[in-house]
């Protein structure tokens, strides 16, 4: 089913959440949940127990049983209960499944596995924590069966994907449905008072700032002999711009969400431009540099670089005419601290915080949250990067979501999540493994000789052409 089918068909949703009673408000409910990608993220990894207070590596459903438990200590009578997994490797459903005490009956593998989940009338939550290019259909799937769905971000690689996420956000909210997504820092008590305080106006107008995610590559996972390309993709996904949305989607947009959510809106356009020279696998840049446009002389700057043994930084810089705010302080431009309203926000982890959010969401019992289609719209912000840098060229935010006649408005990284649930292999990217454009050598496909003065960066992968 083309991801478009999704939007227009309501096949999934004969399950229906009547049947599973997910809209019952109050207390005294038990919280049945299906997680979908049993890696780190999901499950935690390994299939072990881990230190009770290092919550990001508890994976999300380590965060929502803390979450439970902690509102059961608050007197809310909710427990939270797995029933089932799914992920591409029926193995890592199957081993999750024995962490967490459930019959390994109800471990599914496969790209298909995702749908024997949105079947079940015995869920009411699925955790998403799969690659990011599945994201949007598995969204869809969830919101359309009658479930409450926790996204990880980002939640696409592309613009069909983001504007999927987007309608996928909107039945939800018909449906009264909660989606929350993995940007913590939304839920985070530091960024939430300096959100309280720039709403107030107490800290002026955001004139112009700078966001960062410097790190390393987290992770590489060579290519087994034998191993199917749909197989190395998967496993291997981090490294893939297919996959991963190229790491600006994957982690810098913590970051870019950040900036949106503090200005209230959204860029008009990005320059950016990168490149690679260190990657050791997979097709991505190393690094990215981008300005953000906002309107009214506002600029963002975006930088994000993965290199081994280079200055980190994962930050948020923000300057008014009043004060220069991290993502979680306010200082007088003079460097005087500025003391912030800290009284209705919670101190826990925001890892676990944006699980105890999603379930008084569900219960009734606190504020309703939707994250979608934000975090569907800061995930166009990385996608609009990565086109600009890999093209040069500008890009314009309505050229993702609603410029029909843009080249970047039907553009799918391939293969696409529907390629996966296809009988048999898929190709691989365009630019395989290691065969990126490197600085200061031609396109793999310019003839010989080519003079390569203006032509050594045009063209690139991913089908993006000048």
């Amino acid at each position: 089913m083309k991801r478009r089918d999704f939007i227009k068909t309501g096949a999934v949703a004969a399950v229906a959440a009547a049947a599973q009673g997910v809209h019952a408000q109050g207390a005294g409910r038990e919280i049945r949940v299906a997680v979908v990608g049993c890696g780190g993220r999901g499950t935690g990894g390994g299939y072990k127990q881990l230190n009770e207070n290092d919550f990001y590596r508890q994976g999300a459903l380590g965060n929502l049983l803390e979450a439970a438990k902690i509102l059961r200590g608050e007197g809310v009578n909710v427990t939270v209960k797995p029933v089932a997994f799914a992920d591409y490797f029926l193995e890592k459903a199957q081993g999750a499944a024995k962490k967490f005490g459930v019959d390994e009956k109800n471990a599914y593998g496969g790209a298909n596995g995702y749908k024997e989940i949105m079947k079940r009338a015995d869920v009411d939550v699925v955790i998403l924590t799969t690659p990011l290019n599945f994201r949007p259909i598995h969204t869809m799937a969830a919101i359309q069966a009658g479930k409450h769905v926790f996204a990880e971000k980002g939640v696409a690689v592309d613009g069909p994907g983001v504007r999927l996420m987007i309608a996928a956000s909107k039945l939800a909210a018909e449906k009264k449905l909660t989606i929350v997504c993995g940007t913590q820092r939304r839920h985070q008590k530091g960024y939430l008072m300096v959100k309280k305080a720039l709403d107030e106006g107490k800290l002026g107008t955001i004139l112009g700032g700078e966001v960062y995610w410097n790190g390393r590559v987290p992770w590489v996972r060579a290519r087994q002999p034998g191993q199917s390309n749909k197989d190395y993709l998967c496993n291997n996904w981090l490294n893939f711009a297919e996959l991963s949305g190229d790491h600006i989607c994957e982690q810098h947009v913590h970051n870019i969400d950040v900036a949106n959510w503090f200005l209230g809106r959204y860029p008009k356009t990005v320059v950016a431009f990168g490149a690679r020279s260190r990657r050791v696998s997979g097709n991505q840049y190393d690094c990215f540099s981008g300005d953000f446009d906002y309107g009214d002389g506002v600029h963002i700057h975006s930088m994000c670089r993965q290199v081994e043994a280079c200055a980190s930084n994962v930050s948020e810089l923000f300057r008014t005419e009043k004060a220069v705010l991290t993502g979680t302080t306010a200082k007088t431009p003079d460097g005087k601290r500025i003391e912030l309203d800290e009284s209705n926000f919670r101190g826990e982890s925001p890892y676990v915080v944006e699980h105890i959010d999603m379930l008084k969401s569900i219960l009734g019992c606190g504020p309703y949250y939707n994250e979608g289609e934000a975090c569907a719209i800061s995930t166009a912000c990385g996608v609009m990067i990565r086109i600009s840098a890999y093209t040069g060229q500008m890009v314009a935010l309505n050229q993702l979501l609603s410029n029909e006649k843009s080249p970047w408005y039907n553009f799918a990284c391939t293969p696409t999540p529907e390629d996966f649930e296809k009988a048999g292999d898929v190709a691989m990217p365009e630019c395989g493994d290691n065969e990126w454009a490197l600085p200061g050598k031609p396109w793999r496909d310019l003839p010989k000789g080519t003079p390569t003065s203006d032509k050594a960066t045009q063209g690139a992968p991913l089908g993006y052409r000048v």
